[in-house]
């Protein structure tokens, strides 16, 4: 962004020793386009602003209107933007409202015409339209220039003399005229497709003070031509509008008549093109800064990537996160908990028949060795996913959205999500027992309790296991770290394709970075084979909330 306002910076266009180039915009969006295209100035056409709501240049577009848009065009651009402001809508009172009210929306100058109120556009029987008494008008340039607060704000006085067929010497009466008013340049206008006149004029002119023009009709004159006349701004006054009235006919004939849209993608923008000049990026950084209760700095990473054993028929054609459980995938009741909690960042880690992975609302990475590699090798291929805040789960859980309501509750930078109820050695899987550094104390409301060992002998050390972990773990904060540089260590030894997350969980501990443990009684289950499959839809039907 220039450290320069926009007054100034459209009156060092003005001033250039050199001719300078501004184009047409009509609202914020193609204000951009302007801006990234190169141009270090902005005309905000009238013809333009008024075609791009289908009524007539006549002033059917109030001034009120006008101005709403030219904040849209304005909040978009950092570079200066000149109002073709008609007859200045109105009298004199008009015209210092009207600068007033431009200035308040950072717009660097207005062009007014010599014509009355209401105006009609200069190509529609301009021969026939009446001009503005040359006093009434220069009491209009006055009354702007002592009602703007910024001394560079720009009033530019256009001559209309040569459209209305008055001839060289009435136009160059009244640019003089408009110049000792105030004007800080006079734009001369004309209809014929060749610059005769309005190099005539400037050669009369001889560079009193800044002269513009618009080469609508004579738009075959080379620049250069420009160039030796000492014209200062040359603005191409309606192009844009032009352009997108063409394509849009061309792209809606298309679909109207192929009833389809392969012929228009490809030759349109993208969706991410618009969500680029809207600056949807800059809102997902400002959300990580203002709007913490989304949870933009958690992301989910669900390990998804074998089969399943003892499921051949139901596993055919698909991974096991994708069975239904009462009517819902397992994998669409991960993505609906999380989002429920804020958390909108998830990543799948697919494997087995990941083409057949619904991944609405997430993300999907494969571990195309899945066939050979156990839990930690899936995770490798999430590392990008592993945000400030992560939660790591497996693809095969059941559970009731308060464990993982609690689990972002609590506040240790490493969690593991344990259930301390006699059942958990009853069923299912039992090669996760936790070891705890104290037995669940179901008295204690957020117990301090870390995690000693997880592992599958019932004994460890003599000791009976304090619960089961159920798959489910969260690193925060620092834990992000201690989970990486662990995950490091294991991938630098031996036998890393055959480890699992319990592996890592351990290897924490052993480094000195043991996670606290939200314990739980049990309303989870996982899915190991077809009997607890059956025993899930039971599940589901109970516990979907």
């Amino acid at each position: 962004m220039s450290a320069v306002n926009k007054p100034t910076q459209l009156k060092n266009l003005l001033l250039s020793d050199r001719t300078e180039f501004i184009l047409e915009a009509h609202n914020g969006l193609s204000a951009k386009i302007v801006e990234e295209a190169g141009f270090s100035g902005i005309w905000a056409s009238g013809l333009a602003l008024s075609a791009q709501h289908a009524v007539r240049d006549n002033n059917e577009l109030s001034w009120t209107q006008v101005v709403n848009v030219l904040e849209f065009m304005s909040d978009a651009t950092a570079i200066p933007i000149l109002l073709d402001g008609d007859t200045g809508y109105g009298d004199f009172n008009n015209m210092r409202r009207l600068v007033r009210k431009l200035e308040q929306r950072d717009v660097a100058g207005v062009c007014i015409e010599d014509k009355l109120f209401p105006k009609t556009n200069s190509f529609i029987q301009g021969e026939k339209q009446e001009l503005e008494d040359i006093d009434t008008f220069c009491g209009k340039i006055k009354a702007g220039k002592d009602a703007q607060v910024d001394d560079d704000f720009c009033i530019v006085a256009r001559v209309e003399a040569l459209i209305a067929g008055w001839g060289l010497e009435e136009a160059v009466k009244r640019g003089e005229a408009y110049r000792q008013a105030g004007a800080d340049a006079i734009l001369i206008h004309s209809k014929l497709s060749q610059p005769d006149e309005i190099l005539a004029f400037a050669d009369e002119w001889g560079n009193r003070c800044p002269l513009v023009i618009v080469p609508t009709k004579y738009y075959s004159t080379p620049t250069e031509v420009f160039r030796q006349h000492k014209i200062s701004l040359v603005i191409w006054a309606n192009h844009l509008v032009r352009t997108n009235i063409a394509a849009m006919q061309a792209t809606a004939r298309t679909l109207f008549e192929s009833e389809s849209l392969v012929d228009v993608e490809g030759r349109v923008a993208t969706v991410s093109e618009i969500f680029r000049l809207q600056g949807a990026d800059e809102l997902l950084e400002a959300e990580k800064i203002y709007a913490k209760s989304a949870r933009q700095d958690t992301s989910a990473i669900i390990l998804a990537a074998s089969r399943g054993q003892g499921m051949d028929e139901l596993t055919r054609t698909r991974p096991k996160v994708m069975i239904p459980v009462a009517g819902k995938t397992v994998l669409r009741r991960h993505v609906d908990r999380f989002k429920a909690q804020g958390i909108n960042d998830i990543t799948v880690v697919g494997g087995y028949q990941s083409e057949a992975i619904d991944v609405q609302g997430s993300a999907l990475v494969v571990n195309e060795d899945w066939e050979n590699s156990d839990e930690l090798v899936s995770l490798t291929c999430a590392l990008d996913s592993v945000a400030t805040d992560t939660v790591l789960i497996y693809g095969d859980l059941l559970f009731r959205s308060y464990i993982l309501n609690n689990l972002m509750d609590w506040d240790g930078e490493l969690l593991v999500v344990v259930d301390s109820s006699p059942i958990h050695q009853a069923q299912g899987n039992k090669h996760d027992l936790a070891y705890c550094s104290a037995p669940d104390d179901r008295a204690m409301y957020q117990q301090k309790v870390t995690l000693e060992q997880i592992s599958s002998a019932g004994d460890w050390n003599g000791r009976n296991p304090d619960g089961r972990w159920i798959g489910m773990m969260r690193a925060r904060g620092g834990g992000r770290a201690h989970l990486l540089e662990a995950l490091k260590q294991l991938q630098a030894g031996a036998g890393f394709d055959s480890l699992g997350l319990p592996d890592l969980i351990n290897r924490l501990v052993l480094n000195g970075h043991a996670p606290q443990v939200q314990y739980i009684s049990g309303h989870w289950m996982d899915i190991n084979n077809l009997e607890d499959l059956q025993r899930a839809g039971d599940f589901a039907h109970r516990h979907d909330s």
